[in-house]
C-alpha cells in the first residue's frame, strides 16, 4: 500500500522502517495532517495520524477527493475524527487500541493494520468503522 504517515518525529523513523520492512510504500511527513499537508496524501492509499490531527467533515471529503479509503490513527481514542462522516464516505477507520503505546509499539501496530487491509481483512480490535463490513 501506499502510505503518508503524519507527524512522525525524527527519532520514530527507524521504528517505522524496522516495523515495515519494506512491505509498503509510506511517506514519513514531520508535519501534521491540515489544509496546507493534506496534498502529500495524492496517490496514497492510506493515511496514518496522530490523535492531534482533526478530521472533521470537510479534512474527510478533502481526504477522500484525493483518493483515500484508509485511515490510522496512532492514538486509543477516536474523538479528533467525524466518524459518522468517515461512515458516510466509507472511508475505513483504525486506531492503536493495544497497551504498548511506545513509538515502536504504535508502528509496528501501523503496519499489521496496513497488512491486513491490503489483504482485504477487518483489522479486529482496532477497526473504528462504523459501518458494517463484510470483512469483519
Amino acid at each position: 500500500m501506499k502510505v503518508v504517515v503524519y507527524n512522525v518525529r525524527s527519532f520514530e523513523k527507524e521504528f517505522w522502517a524496522l516495523a515495515n520492512a519494506k512491505q509498503h510504500d509510506l511517506t514519513l511527513i514531520s508535519n501534521g495532517l491540515n489544509l496546507e499537508t493534506q496534498n502529500y496524501a495524492r496517490g496514497k492509499d492510506a493515511v496514518v495520524i496522530s490523535g492531534g490531527d482533526i478530521l472533521d467533515d470537510k479534512m474527510l471529503l478533502n481526504l477522500k477527493k484525493l483518493g483515500i479509503s484508509k485511515i490510522m490513527t496512532r492514538s486509543k481514542h477516536t474523538s479528533h475524527i467525524d466518524l459518522v462522516k468517515a461512515g458516510d464516505l466509507r472511508i475505513q477507520i483504525a486506531n492503536a487500541p493495544f497497551e504498548d503505546q511506545s513509538p515502536k509499539g504504535l508502528a509496528e501496530q501501523t503496519v499489521r493494520n496496513l497488512n491486513l487491509w491490503g489483504m482485504e481483512k477487518c483489522v479486529g480490535k482496532a477497526c473504528c468503522c462504523l459501518n458494517d463490513c463484510a470483512k469483519k
